[in-house]
């Protein structure tokens, strides 16, 4: 461990003050989880640790504070960046003297390496599969990068935000602290690591030398509080100054009554699709799998969550994102239309599927909600109860017939749809992700639009892409919920919050906790 840093650490565990002692310049948020994930931002997508890592690591690019909107990216660790005219080679120019934490000394070109190789290398990177089309990645000279795609990618400014693999890391601190990485890692923005206790919290302090200036607040504490009435307690009792919401629209109208109390419903929505797995019966008869469609009825589940907080999804891929067409809409609610498909495929007494299901709260009482629905249509949805990581684990081993997902991605059509629906990221294969229907009908159309220079072109293949898969029912799209915060009204964030792709408020330099 660097000598700097073993110093630093100790001196915080023993001689860190409590939370309430500054409050001018201590800031702790309450987060919706019971413990931190892996604190390796290239290993870890894990929502507990992406508050963490939005204020420890910078990316070559990022988007600006407040906003969840891709037109809205500006320059981060690159003070600016060229590409050539086909979209192949992309050339990056890096800011001089960014330090690293704990003095691993400055930033160069070989960090940058080091850290997107890191991030496309399947044994070190939870998002591998964002980087297959990236060919080359060299260091040109100390603070010139250039990288070099196998083809154009129409997100790739998205793949170099300071979002999953696009977090630059030390190649030094990485290289010498080895697996210790994960639980003390190095990196370059407004905050470094502090201390981490299990299941309580992990403290971040102030990056005095951070290249947009020393932030105003000493340190940030994220507390793990996984249950919602013991994050509201604490956040009026005065014990959190920021709380990640419960996900209904009656905790932020509660909210929004509290006294020196800001509540915020923000972008981006996760979109709650329900997967099919097409591989098996009775889903593997497409008219079971349109069944199951007209038997869910989406806009009662808007009614019933909130219309604030919450809208009917339109496609597969969410509203607002870049290549989104409502053009073929989903199956619309027929609870009789339904059980006249069941008995055309020969199921008049009605199927029995099974869903692996995690407790969370919001995430059962959706399915329980689908249950119902689909009850009256004579499908019995067979709910399987697991905490939420054997939730995780089970759904990636192909164990649950229908999948509830709820999931916000870069806002651009390609990453939805690759992850979700392209047959190479089908669960139980060596190139999984998160494709839980086997969906295969849409490969070339996803696969084109990646090289796809004609901005109106790609977005038809998009399009047509989402109709082939919502046409073959790969998943039944239901809603969208937006992000729900809260903070005190004397957290003066430094922006204007409208959203955020890391699903939390940013705390930066700028942030400040008045009197």
């Amino acid at each position: 461990m660097h000598k700097l840093l073993a110093t630093a650490v100790l001196a915080l565990g023993i001689a860190m003050p409590p939370a309430s002692a500054a409050a001018k310049t201590q800031l702790v948020i309450g987060v919706g989880s019971s413990d931190a994930g892996r604190l390796d931002p290239h290993m870890s997508s894990a929502y507990s640790d992406m508050q963490v890592f939005l204020l420890m690591f910078n990316g070559l690019v990022r988007i600006k504070p407040g906003s969840s909107n891709i037109t809205q990216i500006e320059p981060d660790l690159a003070e600016s960046w060229t590409s050539s005219p086909d979209g192949k080679i992309w050339t990056f120019k890096l800011r001089q003297g960014v330090k690293w934490h704990y003095g691993y000394g400055d930033l160069t070109a070989d960090d940058v390496v080091y850290s997107l190789q890191r991030a496309a290398d399947p044994k070190r990177s939870s998002s591998s599969a964002n980087y297959g089309s990236f060919d080359k990645i060299e260091a040109v000279d100390p603070l010139t990068v250039r990288i070099t795609l196998k083809n154009p990618v129409p997100s790739l400014l998205g793949l170099l935000i300071n979002y999953h693999g696009g977090n630059i890391v030390s190649k030094k601190a990485a290289e010498e602290m080895g697996e210790d990485f994960k639980r003390r890692p190095i990196g370059s923005g407004p905050f470094m690591f502090g201390e981490y206790q299990a299941q309580q919290f992990t403290r971040l302090v102030a990056h005095k030398e951070y290249f947009r200036g020393a932030p105003k607040l000493e340190t940030v504490t994220v507390r793990y509080i996984p249950s919602d009435s013991s994050r509201d307690l604490a956040f009026q009792a005065g014990e959190i100054d920021v709380i990640y919401g419960k996900q209904d629209e009656t905790w932020l109208q509660r909210m929004k009554a509290l006294p020196d109390t800001v509540a915020v419903a923000m972008e981006p929505a996760e979109l709650t699709n329900i997967h099919l797995n097409l591989t098996v019966p009775p889903l593997n008869d497409i008219r079971v799998r349109q069944a199951f469609a007209h038997a869910l009825d989406p806009s009662a589940m808007v009614k019933l969550r909130g219309t604030n907080t919450n809208r009917a999804a339109q496609s597969v891929v969410p509203v607002g994102y870049l290549g989104f067409t409502n053009a073929t809409p989903p199956l619309a609610y027929d609870p009789e239309k339904a059980k006249k498909l069941l008995a055309d495929a020969g199921y008049k007494d009605g199927v029995s599927i099974k869903a692996i299901q995690s407790t969370l709260q919001t995430l059962m009482s959706t399915m329980e909600a689908a249950q119902a629905q689909l009850k009256r249509a004579n499908i019995t949805l067979d709910i399987e109860p697991v905490d939420h990581p054997t939730y995780h684990s089970q759904i990636r081993k192909d164990l649950s017939q229908a999948v509830l997902y709820q999931a916000a991605r870069f806002p651009v059509a390609d990453v939805y749809l690759t992850q979700f629906f392209h047959s190479a990221s089908t669960v139980g294969t060596p190139t999984a992700v998160t494709n839980f229907s086997h969906c295969n009908v849409a490969d070339a159309e996803i696969e084109k639009a990646r090289t796809e220079t004609d901005p109106e072109k790609q977005k038809a293949l998009w399009a047509e892409a989402q109709r082939k898969i919502i046409s073959q029912v790969c998943a039944v799209p239901v809603f969208e919920n937006l992000q729900l915060w809260a903070h005190k009204s004397s957290v003066r964030l430094g922006y204007d919050l409208k959203g955020s792709l890391h699903l939390s408020p940013p705390i930066t330099e700028q942030t400040t906790v008045a009197d």
